[in-house]
Protein backbone atom coordinates (compact mmCIF):
# COMPACT_ATOMS: atom_id res chain seq x y z
CA UNK A 1 0.00 0.00 0.00
CA UNK A 2 1.01 3.91 -0.82
CA UNK A 3 1.51 6.44 1.92
CA UNK A 4 -1.52 7.90 0.24
CA UNK A 5 -3.66 4.36 0.94
CA UNK A 6 -2.22 4.28 4.58
CA UNK A 7 -3.25 7.59 5.62
CA UNK A 8 -7.26 7.08 4.03
CA UNK A 9 -6.84 3.72 6.07
CA UNK A 10 -5.49 5.71 8.77
CA UNK A 11 -8.21 8.74 8.90
CA UNK A 12 -11.41 5.85 8.58
CA UNK A 13 -9.53 3.76 11.78
CA UNK A 14 -9.89 6.49 13.52
CA UNK A 15 -13.27 8.42 12.46
CA UNK A 16 -16.28 8.55 15.12
CA UNK A 17 -18.17 5.29 15.49
CA UNK A 18 -20.80 5.51 17.67
CA UNK A 19 -22.47 8.34 15.60
CA UNK A 20 -25.44 6.46 15.76
CA UNK A 21 -25.62 6.43 19.61
CA UNK A 22 -24.61 10.14 19.81
CA UNK A 23 -27.86 11.32 17.51
CA UNK A 24 -30.02 9.06 19.74
CA UNK A 25 -29.18 11.13 22.46
CA UNK A 26 -28.85 14.63 21.04
CA UNK A 27 -32.24 13.82 19.92
CA UNK A 28 -33.94 12.35 23.28
CA UNK A 29 -32.36 15.52 24.79
CA UNK A 30 -33.87 18.04 22.35
CA UNK A 31 -36.96 16.11 22.46
CA UNK A 32 -37.12 16.77 26.14
CA UNK A 33 -36.28 20.09 25.97
CA UNK A 34 -39.03 21.00 23.14
CA UNK A 35 -41.71 19.18 24.89
CA UNK A 36 -40.37 22.16 28.25
CA UNK A 37 -40.09 24.98 26.54
CA UNK A 38 -42.57 24.43 23.36
CA UNK A 39 -44.90 21.46 23.74
CA UNK A 40 -43.37 19.44 20.63
CA UNK A 41 -41.57 16.41 20.90
CA UNK A 42 -39.57 17.33 17.47
CA UNK A 43 -36.24 15.92 18.05
CA UNK A 44 -33.69 17.72 15.82
CA UNK A 45 -35.42 21.38 15.88
CA UNK A 46 -34.00 24.03 17.97
CA UNK A 47 -31.12 22.55 18.66
CA UNK A 48 -27.29 22.60 17.17
CA UNK A 49 -24.46 20.53 17.77
CA UNK A 50 -21.26 22.37 18.34
CA UNK A 51 -18.07 21.99 19.71
CA UNK A 52 -15.52 19.44 17.60
CA UNK A 53 -18.62 17.22 16.64
CA UNK A 54 -20.26 20.02 15.38
CA UNK A 55 -17.69 21.25 13.52
CA UNK A 56 -16.96 17.41 12.50
CA UNK A 57 -13.66 17.35 13.51
CA UNK A 58 -14.00 14.93 16.15
CA UNK A 59 -12.24 10.85 16.39
CA UNK A 60 -13.07 7.49 18.14
CA UNK A 61 -13.14 7.96 22.03
CA UNK A 62 -14.68 11.64 21.69
CA UNK A 63 -16.33 11.79 25.32
CA UNK A 64 -17.40 15.69 25.40
CA UNK A 65 -19.93 16.81 23.19
CA UNK A 66 -21.49 20.24 23.10
CA UNK A 67 -25.32 20.92 22.40
CA UNK A 68 -27.08 24.50 22.20
CA UNK A 69 -30.65 24.50 23.09
CA UNK A 70 -32.28 28.10 21.76
CA UNK A 71 -34.69 28.69 24.23
CA UNK A 72 -37.74 30.63 23.05
CA UNK A 73 -37.43 34.17 22.64
CA UNK A 74 -40.70 34.67 25.28
CA UNK A 75 -39.15 33.67 27.97
CA UNK A 76 -36.57 36.31 27.98
CA UNK A 77 -38.15 38.29 30.47
CA UNK A 78 -38.94 35.03 32.69
CA UNK A 79 -34.96 34.87 33.06
CA UNK A 80 -32.95 37.93 32.47
CA UNK A 81 -33.13 39.37 35.76
CA UNK A 82 -30.39 37.53 37.82
CA UNK A 83 -32.12 34.16 36.88
CA UNK A 84 -28.87 32.47 35.20
CA UNK A 85 -29.21 29.49 37.59
CA UNK A 86 -32.90 29.33 36.97
CA UNK A 87 -32.54 28.90 33.28
CA UNK A 88 -30.19 25.37 33.82
CA UNK A 89 -32.35 24.24 36.22
CA UNK A 90 -35.29 24.75 34.15
CA UNK A 91 -33.74 22.77 31.69
CA UNK A 92 -31.86 19.74 33.92
CA UNK A 93 -35.24 19.47 35.02
CA UNK A 94 -37.16 19.11 31.56
CA UNK A 95 -34.14 16.59 30.45
CA UNK A 96 -34.28 14.14 33.99
CA UNK A 97 -38.00 14.19 33.86
CA UNK A 98 -38.22 12.49 30.67
CA UNK A 99 -34.96 10.08 31.26
CA UNK A 100 -35.18 9.93 35.49
CA UNK A 101 -32.62 6.88 35.09
CA UNK A 102 -30.30 9.30 33.32
CA UNK A 103 -27.56 11.07 35.47
CA UNK A 104 -28.01 15.16 35.10
CA UNK A 105 -26.25 17.67 36.64
CA UNK A 106 -26.34 21.61 36.90
CA UNK A 107 -22.68 23.49 36.45
CA UNK A 108 -21.85 26.52 36.13
CA UNK A 109 -21.99 27.34 32.62
CA UNK A 110 -23.97 23.97 31.21
CA UNK A 111 -26.39 21.23 32.00
CA UNK A 112 -24.58 17.81 32.36
CA UNK A 113 -25.93 15.11 30.99
CA UNK A 114 -23.80 11.77 31.67
CA UNK A 115 -23.92 8.62 29.53
CA UNK A 116 -21.54 5.38 29.54
CA UNK A 117 -18.79 6.25 27.23
CA UNK A 118 -19.47 10.03 27.13
CA UNK A 119 -21.42 12.72 28.19
CA UNK A 120 -23.35 15.86 26.49
CA UNK A 121 -22.91 19.23 27.76
CA UNK A 122 -26.25 20.80 27.02
CA UNK A 123 -25.77 25.07 26.92
CA UNK A 124 -29.50 26.66 26.85
CA UNK A 125 -29.37 29.66 25.17
CA UNK A 126 -30.81 32.94 23.37
CA UNK A 127 -30.31 33.52 19.96
CA UNK A 128 -29.57 37.09 18.74
CA UNK A 129 -30.50 38.51 15.33
CA UNK A 130 -26.59 38.74 14.40
CA UNK A 131 -26.70 34.64 14.61
CA UNK A 132 -24.70 34.99 18.30
CA UNK A 133 -26.16 32.90 21.32
CA UNK A 134 -26.60 34.67 24.64
CA UNK A 135 -26.00 31.98 27.23
CA UNK A 136 -26.53 31.79 31.66
CA UNK A 137 -23.17 32.12 33.65
CA UNK A 138 -24.10 31.52 37.14
CA UNK A 139 -20.60 32.57 38.64
CA UNK A 140 -20.25 35.53 40.53
CA UNK A 141 -23.54 36.53 41.18
CA UNK A 142 -24.70 35.42 37.44
CA UNK A 143 -24.21 37.25 34.22
CA UNK A 144 -24.92 36.82 30.16
CA UNK A 145 -22.68 36.34 27.83
CA UNK A 146 -22.09 35.69 23.91
CA UNK A 147 -20.87 33.06 22.05
CA UNK A 148 -20.75 32.46 18.66
CA UNK A 149 -20.42 28.79 17.60
CA UNK A 150 -22.58 29.29 14.07
CA UNK A 151 -19.60 31.08 13.02
CA UNK A 152 -17.00 28.68 13.78
CA UNK A 153 -19.20 26.05 11.86
CA UNK A 154 -20.03 28.03 9.18
CA UNK A 155 -15.78 29.01 8.72
CA UNK A 156 -14.85 25.12 9.35
CA UNK A 157 -16.81 24.16 6.78
CA UNK A 158 -15.87 26.91 4.08
CA UNK A 159 -11.85 26.90 4.45
CA UNK A 160 -12.52 23.14 4.67
CA UNK A 161 -13.92 23.30 0.91
CA UNK A 162 -10.88 26.02 0.08
CA UNK A 163 -8.51 23.61 1.44
CA UNK A 164 -9.04 20.46 -0.49
CA UNK A 165 -11.13 18.82 2.42
CA UNK A 166 -7.44 18.94 3.87
CA UNK A 167 -8.53 21.00 7.30
CA UNK A 168 -10.81 18.55 8.75
CA UNK A 169 -8.69 15.74 8.02
CA UNK A 170 -5.18 17.61 9.80
CA UNK A 171 -7.77 18.36 12.40
CA UNK A 172 -8.64 15.03 12.96
CA UNK A 173 -4.95 13.76 12.63
CA UNK A 174 -3.87 16.08 15.59
CA UNK A 175 -6.61 14.86 17.77
CA UNK A 176 -4.87 11.20 17.49
CA UNK A 177 -1.42 12.65 18.09
CA UNK A 178 -2.30 14.23 21.06
CA UNK A 179 -4.05 11.21 22.41
CA UNK A 180 -0.93 9.15 21.59
CA UNK A 181 0.76 11.70 23.36
CA UNK A 182 -1.17 12.97 26.23
CA UNK A 183 -1.08 16.30 25.10
CA UNK A 184 -3.47 18.55 26.56
CA UNK A 185 -5.11 20.31 23.52
CA UNK A 186 -8.75 21.48 23.43
CA UNK A 187 -10.73 20.93 19.96
CA UNK A 188 -11.27 24.09 19.50
CA UNK A 189 -7.90 25.20 19.97
CA UNK A 190 -6.70 22.66 17.67
CA UNK A 191 -8.70 23.22 15.12
CA UNK A 192 -7.80 27.07 14.98
CA UNK A 193 -4.30 26.43 15.09
CA UNK A 194 -4.52 23.80 11.91
CA UNK A 195 -6.93 26.64 10.08
CA UNK A 196 -4.14 29.05 11.08
CA UNK A 197 -1.72 26.67 9.14
CA UNK A 198 -3.26 25.99 6.46
CA UNK A 199 -4.49 30.08 5.75
CA UNK A 200 -0.81 30.71 5.74
CA UNK A 201 -0.05 28.57 2.80
CA UNK A 202 -0.93 27.44 -0.25
CA UNK A 203 1.38 24.87 -0.60
CA UNK A 204 -1.78 22.27 0.40
CA UNK A 205 -4.55 23.57 -1.46
CA UNK A 206 -4.60 21.03 -4.55
CA UNK A 207 -2.87 18.34 -2.54
CA UNK A 208 -4.41 15.38 -0.63
CA UNK A 209 -3.64 11.73 0.83
CA UNK A 210 -0.05 11.66 -1.12
CA UNK A 211 1.95 14.41 0.74
CA UNK A 212 -0.18 14.09 4.39
CA UNK A 213 2.90 13.17 5.44
CA UNK A 214 4.46 16.54 4.27
CA UNK A 215 1.66 18.07 5.87
CA UNK A 216 1.94 17.02 9.05
CA UNK A 217 5.56 17.50 9.45
CA UNK A 218 5.38 21.67 8.63
CA UNK A 219 2.15 21.62 10.79
CA UNK A 220 4.05 20.47 13.75
CA UNK A 221 7.03 22.57 12.72
CA UNK A 222 4.71 25.68 12.34
CA UNK A 223 3.20 24.58 16.44
CA UNK A 224 6.71 24.91 17.69
CA UNK A 225 7.39 27.67 16.34
CA UNK A 226 4.37 29.63 17.72
CA UNK A 227 4.86 32.37 19.75
CA UNK A 228 4.54 31.75 24.04
CA UNK A 229 1.22 33.41 23.77
CA UNK A 230 -2.25 32.56 26.54
CA UNK A 231 -5.08 32.95 23.54
CA UNK A 232 -5.69 33.01 19.75
CA UNK A 233 -8.62 33.80 18.17
CA UNK A 234 -11.35 31.43 17.08
CA UNK A 235 -11.47 31.06 13.59
CA UNK A 236 -14.60 32.39 12.64
CA UNK A 237 -15.92 33.98 15.04
CA UNK A 238 -12.43 35.41 16.52
CA UNK A 239 -13.34 34.93 20.37
CA UNK A 240 -10.62 34.00 22.77
CA UNK A 241 -9.78 30.08 22.86
CA UNK A 242 -6.96 30.10 25.87
CA UNK A 243 -4.21 27.88 25.74
CA UNK A 244 -4.13 25.94 29.29
CA UNK A 245 -0.35 23.98 28.57
CA UNK A 246 2.21 24.73 26.54
CA UNK A 247 2.54 22.05 23.69
CA UNK A 248 5.62 23.65 21.75
CA UNK A 249 7.85 21.01 23.02
CA UNK A 250 5.62 18.10 22.25
CA UNK A 251 5.27 19.53 18.77
CA UNK A 252 9.02 19.98 17.98
CA UNK A 253 9.22 16.19 19.38
CA UNK A 254 6.74 15.00 16.93
CA UNK A 255 8.11 17.21 13.95
CA UNK A 256 11.27 15.04 14.34
CA UNK A 257 8.95 12.10 14.47
CA UNK A 258 7.91 12.92 10.84
CA UNK A 259 10.25 13.50 9.49
CA UNK A 260 12.75 10.49 10.51
CA UNK A 261 8.97 8.85 9.47
CA UNK A 262 9.48 10.65 5.75
CA UNK A 263 13.28 9.49 5.28
CA UNK A 264 12.16 5.74 6.18
CA UNK A 265 9.32 5.81 3.12
CA UNK A 266 9.69 2.41 1.72
CA UNK A 267 11.45 0.85 4.47
CA UNK A 268 10.18 -2.13 6.24
CA UNK A 269 9.78 0.60 9.45
CA UNK A 270 7.86 3.02 7.92
CA UNK A 271 4.77 2.44 9.02
CA UNK A 272 6.31 1.78 12.89
CA UNK A 273 7.87 5.39 12.45
CA UNK A 274 4.27 6.56 11.77
CA UNK A 275 2.62 4.94 14.41
CA UNK A 276 5.23 6.09 16.84
CA UNK A 277 3.69 9.27 15.94
CA UNK A 278 -0.17 8.74 15.84
CA UNK A 279 -0.40 5.56 17.56
CA UNK A 280 -2.23 2.57 16.43
CA UNK A 281 -5.27 3.85 14.21
CA UNK A 282 -2.46 4.49 11.82
CA UNK A 283 -1.76 0.48 9.96
CA UNK A 284 0.50 -1.87 11.57
CA UNK A 285 3.49 -2.82 9.53
CA UNK A 286 3.18 -5.89 7.81
CA UNK A 287 5.71 -8.74 8.20
CA UNK A 288 5.79 -12.17 7.34
CA UNK A 289 9.43 -12.39 9.18
CA UNK A 290 7.78 -11.28 12.38
CA UNK A 291 4.77 -12.96 11.98
CA UNK A 292 7.26 -16.49 12.01
CA UNK A 293 9.27 -15.06 14.73
CA UNK A 294 6.75 -14.54 16.96
CA UNK A 295 5.49 -17.97 16.05
CA UNK A 296 8.63 -19.82 17.04
CA UNK A 297 9.67 -17.63 20.15
CA UNK A 298 10.18 -18.85 23.10
CA UNK A 299 8.18 -15.79 25.17
CA UNK A 300 4.39 -14.96 24.93
CA UNK A 301 3.17 -11.70 23.52
CA UNK A 302 1.18 -10.24 26.67
CA UNK A 303 1.27 -6.76 25.77
CA UNK A 304 -1.64 -4.78 26.03
CA UNK A 305 -2.85 -1.79 24.38
CA UNK A 306 -5.09 0.78 26.40
CA UNK A 307 -7.00 1.56 23.13
CA UNK A 308 -8.76 -1.92 23.68
CA UNK A 309 -9.92 -1.11 26.95
CA UNK A 310 -11.19 2.16 26.91
CA UNK A 311 -12.08 5.39 24.12
CA UNK A 312 -9.02 7.86 24.46
CA UNK A 313 -9.89 11.75 24.78
CA UNK A 314 -6.81 13.59 26.34
CA UNK A 315 -7.91 16.66 28.45
CA UNK A 316 -5.96 16.77 30.76
CA UNK A 317 -1.97 17.25 31.51
CA UNK A 318 -0.18 14.50 34.23
CA UNK A 319 3.22 14.11 34.98
CA UNK A 320 4.72 11.15 36.24
CA UNK A 321 8.43 10.45 37.52
CA UNK A 322 9.81 7.82 39.54
CA UNK A 323 11.83 7.10 42.86
CA UNK A 324 14.63 4.95 42.70
CA UNK A 325 16.10 4.07 46.46
CA UNK A 326 18.76 1.54 47.19
CA UNK A 327 19.77 0.10 50.32
CA UNK A 328 22.77 2.61 51.79
CA UNK A 329 21.81 5.22 49.69
CA UNK A 330 19.71 8.50 48.97
CA UNK A 331 16.53 8.34 47.46
CA UNK A 332 16.90 10.12 43.94
CA UNK A 333 14.46 10.75 40.89
CA UNK A 334 15.11 8.57 37.97
CA UNK A 335 14.88 11.32 36.24
CA UNK A 336 17.98 13.45 37.69
CA UNK A 337 19.81 9.95 38.08
CA UNK A 338 19.76 8.85 34.21
CA UNK A 339 21.37 12.78 33.59
CA UNK A 340 24.26 11.89 35.64
CA UNK A 341 24.21 7.97 34.76
CA UNK A 342 22.41 7.38 31.67
CA UNK A 343 21.34 3.96 32.86
CA UNK A 344 19.89 1.96 36.11
CA UNK A 345 22.12 -0.37 37.79
CA UNK A 346 20.51 -3.24 39.35
CA UNK A 347 19.16 -4.22 43.14
CA UNK A 348 17.07 -0.94 43.19
CA UNK A 349 13.50 0.02 44.12
CA UNK A 350 11.56 1.85 41.77
CA UNK A 351 8.09 4.23 42.96
CA UNK A 352 6.37 5.23 40.02
CA UNK A 353 4.32 8.26 41.11
CA UNK A 354 1.80 10.87 39.66
CA UNK A 355 4.64 14.06 39.76
CA UNK A 356 1.54 16.55 38.16
CA UNK A 357 -1.94 15.48 38.03
CA UNK A 358 -3.61 18.45 39.91
CA UNK A 359 -5.70 19.42 36.94
CA UNK A 360 -7.33 15.91 37.59
CA UNK A 361 -10.89 15.23 38.17
CA UNK A 362 -12.39 14.08 41.61
CA UNK A 363 -13.25 9.96 40.18
CA UNK A 364 -9.89 9.92 38.12
CA UNK A 365 -8.93 5.99 38.00
CA UNK A 366 -5.19 4.96 37.66
CA UNK A 367 -3.70 2.61 35.78
CA UNK A 368 0.14 1.47 34.72
CA UNK A 369 1.32 -0.50 31.85
CA UNK A 370 4.88 -1.89 32.61
CA UNK A 371 6.35 -3.32 29.71
CA UNK A 372 9.76 -4.78 29.59
CA UNK A 373 11.94 -4.65 26.48
CA UNK A 374 15.17 -6.70 25.50
CA UNK A 375 16.45 -9.88 24.37
CA UNK A 376 16.68 -11.02 28.38
CA UNK A 377 13.12 -10.22 28.55
CA UNK A 378 12.07 -12.48 26.06
CA UNK A 379 14.42 -14.78 27.35
CA UNK A 380 12.83 -15.09 29.88
CA UNK A 381 9.04 -15.15 29.42
CA UNK A 382 8.70 -11.70 30.96
CA UNK A 383 7.45 -8.65 28.78
CA UNK A 384 4.59 -8.00 30.79
CA UNK A 385 2.82 -5.15 29.23
CA UNK A 386 -0.78 -5.85 30.87
CA UNK A 387 -2.40 -2.47 31.96
CA UNK A 388 -3.36 -2.81 35.74
CA UNK A 389 -5.40 -0.48 38.28
CA UNK A 390 -3.09 0.76 40.79
CA UNK A 391 -6.63 0.31 43.60
CA UNK A 392 -6.30 4.42 44.52
CA UNK A 393 -2.85 4.36 45.35
CA UNK A 394 -1.95 6.29 42.47
CA UNK A 395 1.44 4.72 42.51
CA UNK A 396 3.55 1.62 41.47
CA UNK A 397 6.36 -0.21 42.91
CA UNK A 398 9.11 -1.75 40.98
CA UNK A 399 12.24 -2.94 41.38
CA UNK A 400 15.23 -3.52 38.85
CA UNK A 401 15.59 -6.80 37.84
CA UNK A 402 17.36 -7.64 34.28
CA UNK A 403 18.14 -5.34 31.44
CA UNK A 404 16.74 -3.63 28.55
CA UNK A 405 15.32 -0.63 28.25
CA UNK A 406 12.56 -0.23 29.47
CA UNK A 407 8.92 1.84 29.75
CA UNK A 408 5.93 2.49 31.88
CA UNK A 409 3.18 3.94 30.99
CA UNK A 410 0.34 5.59 33.36
CA UNK A 411 -3.20 6.46 31.84
CA UNK A 412 -5.65 8.47 34.01
CA UNK A 413 -9.63 7.39 33.37
CA UNK A 414 -12.65 9.44 34.19
CA UNK A 415 -16.52 7.86 33.68
CA UNK A 416 -14.13 4.84 31.64
CA UNK A 417 -12.55 7.32 29.38
CA UNK A 418 -8.81 7.84 29.24
CA UNK A 419 -7.88 11.45 29.62
CA UNK A 420 -4.55 11.94 30.34
CA UNK A 421 -1.75 9.72 29.78
CA UNK A 422 2.03 9.90 30.31
CA UNK A 423 5.19 7.62 29.88
CA UNK A 424 9.14 6.86 31.49
CA UNK A 425 11.67 4.78 30.18
CA UNK A 426 13.86 3.09 32.49
CA UNK A 427 16.90 1.95 30.33
CA UNK A 428 18.79 -0.97 32.70
CA UNK A 429 22.26 -1.52 32.30
CA UNK A 430 23.96 -5.04 31.25
CA UNK A 431 24.86 -5.75 34.35
CA UNK A 432 21.25 -6.41 35.40
CA UNK A 433 18.58 -5.43 33.96
CA UNK A 434 14.74 -4.08 33.46
CA UNK A 435 11.78 -3.58 35.67
CA UNK A 436 10.30 -6.77 37.04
Amino acid sequence: MSIADDFKTFLGNIKVDNEANISLRYGEITAALNKRFRETESKTANSLQVGSYGRWTAIKGISDLDMIYIIPEREWDTYKDGKQYAILRATKDAIQTRYPSTTVKVDRLVVQVLYKDFHIEVMPAFRQEDGSFKYPDTANGGSWKITKPQAELDEMREANQRKNRNLRRLCKITRAWKNKHGVAMGGLLIDTLAYNFLEATDEYDEKSYLYYGYMCRDFFKFLSDQPKQTEYAALGSRQRVKVKKRFEKRAKKAYELCSEAIEASGQTNERQKWRNVFGNGYPAPVSRAMEAAFADSTFRNTEEFIEDRFPLDIRYEMRIDCEVTQNGFRPTLLLNLLERHNILLRKKSLRFFIADGTDLPAGTSIYWKVLNRGDEAERRDMIRGQIISDGGNWERRESTDFRGNHCVDCFAVLNGVVVARDNILVPISAQSAEVS
